[in-house]
């Protein structure tokens, strides 16, 4: 590791310390300096001001998480696990993380933020993966992009409510609650079936489309873009 490198490390873990410890108001220049045991100018240099420390110590904390999270998925591809099971351990992993990490979370819930930050799009590249497992058993009743927004988008919401809950008073089954609401919202249930199956069906062949090798790119790409109207309509 460089100087530089090892410099910039050693500013985003004071940082991130300091953030996880007391909050974004306890990360000042003089504290991070202190903790990282570098001078004041130093902190300017190589992030401009406070908010690109934020964001380079917010980028550093998901990146480590997303990177966690991408190895269980990996696992649990190889291992041939139930894609439901994974798909409700990912949620889980979400809440406890942002329950435990309130300011990183707050951070990261800030759009302007999440747009930029390589590390927050491979957290939801991770969750992508874990629906198209889900896709490709032919469970989902809409296609992997709404199940990824609606999942996503309701783990936001439960954490930004139990955080803005007292301690005490959280409610911590609120969090499973939304997330059995998001699943009967994304799941087919075959007795409940008004479509004879045929979304599902349409969805967990578009899940799988892309590795048919014999197929060529045009092909795979019109091949896509039928089963996509094919779904719209059906929708």
């Amino acid at each position: 590791m460089s100087q530089y490198d090892d410099t910039r490390s050693k500013i985003i873990e004071a940082a991130a310390r300091l953030l996880r410890e007391d909050g974004p108001a306890a990360v000042t220049t003089r504290g991070v300096a202190e903790g990282a045991g570098v001078q004041a100018p130093t902190i300017y240099r190589l992030f401009g001001d406070k908010d690109g420390l934020l964001d380079a110590v917010a980028e550093h904390v998901m990146a480590g998480y997303v990177s966690a999270k991408a190895a269980v998925v990996a696992a649990a591809s190889a291992d041939d696990a139930d894609p439901l099971d994974d798909l409700r351990a990912g949620w889980q992993t979400q809440i406890e993380f942002g329950l435990a990490n309130p300011a990183i979370f707050r951070l990261l819930s800030d759009p302007d933020r999440v747009r930029h930050s390589p590390a927050a799009q491979d957290g939801k590249r991770v969750l992508a993966s874990r629906v198209h497992r889900v896709a490709a058993t032919g469970r989902l009743r809409v296609t992997e992009q709404r199940a990824v927004d609606l999942i996503q988008a309701a783990g936001i919401g439960a954490i930004q409510t139990l955080l803005a809950t007292p301690r005490e008073q959280r409610d911590l089954g609120l969090a499973d609650a939304v997330y059995e609401a998001v699943l009967r919202q994304i799941l087919t249930e075959p007795p409940e079936r008004t479509d004879g199956g045929v979304m599902a069906a349409v969805v967990a062949f578009r899940a799988v489309a892309p590795q048919l090798d014999t197929l060529s790119g045009a092909e795979q790409r019109l091949l896509a873009e039928w089963l996509d109207r094919v779904i719209a309509a059906i929708s």
